[in-house]
């Protein structure tokens, strides 16, 4: 299994980011999608906002990444109205991480390998983030993640020099910008735009949404 999460990070062309900020949380990815060194895509929004409480952020391949989106809306719409309460976000990143485990162990010609960072907040007004890395663990983000995209080393260093405990969502935003910017120029698998969303105790808010469009200039 270490073996294949490592060839998949490598095949995993994105770069996802999860900032835990002082007053919310950020997420944000590109939009470059690929089959191996072929560009597939260059407008595929990664990080899309699956209720009104959760936003979640997919890597790896795309067939399992959209099917899992399904999934997810589905699965806690019918735990909300079994509960008669709203999921919490801890509840829906265990209940994605568990999709996660049972998907990689189902016997398969192609086995499911998704990556998964997930942000939301609570009715008390808390936001949290969570990663789900592709064997189906989850771990709580106290202060960012890139969970397993190509553009992951781009990113961690980058966060690991500018993040501090005090940042809040208007920095947040900025600096996933800087670290989204970083991975894209570096990272063959990583580009053509970004999107960012904040997510406090106002709601979600699709706070960036760019393309990053070629420019051709004559040297002559």
């Amino acid at each position: 299994m270490n073996q294949e999460l490592k060839n998949n990070v490598l095949k995993s062309g994105t770069t996802l980011i999860g900032i835990q900020c002082v007053d919310g949380v950020i997420m944000g990815s590109d939009r470059r999608s690929t089959a191996g060194n072929i560009v597939m895509g260059k407008n595929k929004q990664k990080t899309v906002q699956i209720n009104e409480y959760l936003v979640v952020s997919g890597t790896g391949s795309v067939s399992d990444i959209e099917m899992q989106k399904k999934v997810i809306r589905a699965e806690l719409r019918l735990k909300e109205l079994k509960s008669k309460r709203r999921p919490t976000i801890k509840e829906s990143a265990n209940l994605i991480a568990m999709v996660t485990f049972k998907n990689i162990r189902q016997p398969s010609m192609l086995p499911s390998m998704v990556g998964t960072l997930v942000g939301g907040v609570d009715e008390d007004g808390t936001t949290e983030v969570y990663s789900i890395e592709p064997a189906g663990s989850v771990h709580k983000i106290e202060d960012f993640d890139a969970n397993f995209g190509s553009g992951m080393p781009y990113v961690l260093g980058l966060l690991e020099e500018q993040y501090t405990t005090t940042i809040t969502t208007e920095e947040g935003v900025e600096l996933a910008v800087k670290a989204l910017k970083s991975a894209i120029q570096r990272d063959t698998g990583s580009g053509n735009g970004f999107d960012v969303f904040v997510i406090n105790e106002k709601g979600i808010e699709h706070k960036i949404a760019r393309e990053i469009a070629p420019e051709y200039i004559d040297s002559r």
